[in-house]
């Protein structure tokens, strides 16, 4: 029973993290970014990471995404622990299961909304049919962004292009959405609508996010908050 009961745990679990560690450098340089984290982040909830500069945040966030190697501990991501890829399978695994949204919105400025929504999905070799347009437009529409479709970036608002960068993120159907500070560059109101459309998408798109910040402000939005303090949870 108690292996139907931890296969059933997973079961609910975006991803999860077991004594992870984090060190850079070494003797007299040496920092200690993350010191032993456990971690669980359920389906379809809005989890914010938060803390000062330097409190391992950040770090946290790029070695549950796979971005970074963890010293220690395991990282588990839809099921499957990253430690166990090679680089180029684990390039791939990102890809699949894994969405990013950063402070500065990273479009493609020659291409349109849609074109920028749909890239991914082209660089992973799909093709444009009417289920990817349909989704995209489905994810315009959450976001607020479906009368903006043909326009290029510079022809959206700084919210906007924000928006269209979520929607990109999320046309994969990541298993993960992480938010690095996605409202960093928005002004309070902007910045309010943002946080909201993240909250639509796990509530109306049933989406895990996770959003790292400093600002308790946006935190306030999350379901879940976890504040970190010197490389531990607090």
């Amino acid at each position: 029973m108690l292996g139907n009961s931890q296969d059933a745990t997973r079961e609910i679990l975006a991803a999860s993290a077991r004594g992870l560690t984090k060190t850079y450098g070494r003797g007299d340089t040496e920092v200690h970014a993350l010191r032993g984290i456990d971690l669980d982040l359920p389906r379809g909830r809005f989890t914010a990471i938060m803390g000062p500069s330097g409190s391992g945040k950040s770090t946290l966030m790029h070695c549950l995404a796979g971005l970074d190697q963890a010293s220690g501990g395991t990282v588990t991501v839809a099921g499957t622990d990253l430690g166990s890829l090679d680089d180029d399978t684990l390039t791939t695994f990102r890809r699949e299961h894994v969405g990013f949204v950063f402070q500065s919105f990273n479009l493609l400025p020659m291409l349109t909304a849609f074109q920028n929504i749909v890239l991914p999905l082209e660089l992973g070799g799909r093709r444009v049919d009417d289920a990817v347009r349909e989704r995209a437009h489905t994810l315009a529409d959450v976001l607020g962004v479906a009368d903006r479709l043909g326009h290029r970036p510079a022809e959206l608002s700084g919210g906007q292009q924000q928006r269209v960068a979520i929607a990109r993120a999320l046309i994969t159907s990541p298993d993960l959405l992480f938010a690095d500070e996605p409202t960093g560059n928005l002004d309070s109101t902007t910045s309010a609508e943002v946080l909201e459309h993240l909250r639509r998408s796990v509530r109306e798109l049933g989406q895990t996010v996770v959003m790292v910040t400093h600002d308790r402000n946006a935190a306030a939005y999350a379901d879940d908050v976890v504040t970190m303090q010197d490389g531990r949870i607090a």
